[in-house]
C-alpha cells in the first residue's frame, strides 16, 4: 500500500506541474510552472505547422506566407523571415504589409542602414498616388514604424490636400506621440473638411477646442477614405 500510495502522489504532482498550478520547492515553499509560455511556445509552433502545411497545398499563397514570416520573425529568425516576404513580394509586388515587415525585420536585425533604404525604395514606389501612400504609411503603422508610416501620411496629403481622413490620421498619429499642439492643428482641419466625424469632434472637445458645423467642404477623396475605413483590414489592394 505504501508503495500504491507513494505512486499515487508522484503523479498527481506531475499532473499538477503539467497543468501550470503551483508545486512546492525543496524549501517547502509554492512556486508557480512557467506554464504561459510553454503554452505560447506551443500555439505559434501549431500554427507554424498549420501555415507550412497549407503551403505544401498551395504555395503561391501570399497570405500564408507573409503569416508565417511574422512568426518567425517574431522568434528572431531573420533568414527564414525574410525568404517569406521575398516570397509574398514575388507573388505581389505591391503587398503592402510585407513590404513593411521587411523593413522592420531589418531594423529589429540591427541592419538599420538597409532598412531604411528599403523604406525609401518602397515610398518611391508610391511617390505620385496618394491611395498607394496611404496604404503603405497604414502597413508601416501596423510594424510600429511610425516615422516611416507619417512619411507616407504627408507624402498622401501633399497629393490630396483636401481629405479630411489623412488629416485625421496624421492626427491621432501626433496624439499618440503625445504631441497634442500639432495633433490639434490637424484634426481642426479635418473637422473643417468634414464636421460629421464624431470621434474627432470629441477628442477636439478634450482639447478645449470650441467647435461649431462649419459648411462641409467638397473634397473628392472618397477612395481615400475607404481605405482609411478599411485599415483594420489587410493592408493589400
Amino acid at each position: 500500500m505504501t508503495g500504491k500510495a507513494h505512486l499515487l502522489s508522484s503523479a498527481l504532482l506531475i499532473c499538477t506541474f503539467l497543468l501550470g498550478g503551483c508545486v512546492p520547492s525543496d524549501d517547502g515553499k509554492k512556486v508557480r510552472t512557467p506554464r504561459t509560455d510553454v503554452i505560447k511556445k506551443t500555439s505559434a509552433e501549431q500554427e507554424k505547422a498549420r501555415l507550412l502545411k497549407k503551403l505544401d497545398r498551395k504555395f503561391e499563397d501570399p497570405e500564408a506566407h507573409f503569416q508565417l514570416g511574422q512568426l518567425y520573425q517574431a522568434d528572431g529568425l531573420w533568414k527564414e523571415a525574410e525568404y517569406h516576404y521575398n516570397t509574398v513580394l514575388s507573388f505581389d509586388p505591391v503587398y503592402w504589409s510585407a513590404q513593411a515587415a521587411m523593413v522592420k525585420l531589418r531594423r529589429d536585425s540591427g541592419d538599420t542602414a538597409k532598412a531604411k533604404l528599403s523604406a525609401e525604395i518602397y515610398m518611391n514606389q508610391v511617390v505620385a498616388s496618394a491611395e498607394r501612400s496611404l496604404r503603405l504609411g497604414l502597413a508601416f503603422q501596423k510594424q510600429n514604424l511610425g516615422d516611416y508610416a507619417l512619411a507616407c501620411y504627408r507624402q498622401a496629403l501633399h497629393l490630396a490636400p483636401n481629405s479630411a481622413k489623412i488629416h485625421k490620421q496624421i492626427g491621432f498619429y501626433y496624439l499618440s506621440r503625445n504631441d497634442k499642439v500639432r495633433a490639434k492643428g490637424y484634426l481642426v482641419r479635418s473637422f473643417q473638411l468634414d464636421p460629421l466625424q464624431p470621434e474627432v469632434a470629441a477628442e477636439l472637445g478634450r482639447m478645449g477646442v470650441e467647435i461649431g458645423i462649419p459648411r462641409k467642404t467638397k473634397t473628392r477623396t472618397e477612395k481615400l477614405d475607404k481605405i482609411l475605413k478599411q485599415s483594420d483590414k489587410k493592408t493589400k489592394p
